[in-house]
């Protein structure tokens, strides 16, 4: 997702253009959307979003790829117990499609 075409301002993201079909087809699972109620409050590790979706970790990572390649979550690398783990966050807490 460009620049041009998405911005969040105070929780809010907005989209316009071509990326908003890629937004849209994120938000097509009730899977993906889950996991975006989840963690609109609070940064989380793969292990609790596989808990939360009852998939595994792996299964949990490529739904937590596509939110990333929309642009409507973060991940970054933390130090575990046993080396690092991955964490999700999100800023948004609205989305607005503009069909422009």
């Amino acid at each position: 997702m460009n620049s041009e075409s998405a911005g969040v301002v105070e929780g809010v993201l907005t989209i316009k253009g071509e990326s908003v079909a890629n937004v849209a087809m994120a938000l097509s699972s009730p899977t993906r959307i889950q996991i975006l109620n989840f963690i609109k409050e609070k940064e989380v590790d793969m292990q609790e979003v596989a808990e939360l979706i009852k998939q595994s970790k792996a299964n949990a990572s490529a739904q937590m790829r596509i939110l990333e390649d929309a642009g409507l979550v973060k991940t970054s690398y933390k130090p575990g117990v046993r080396g690092v783990k991955k964490v999700c966050s999100t800023n948004v807490k609205e989305i607005r499609l503009l069909l422009v």
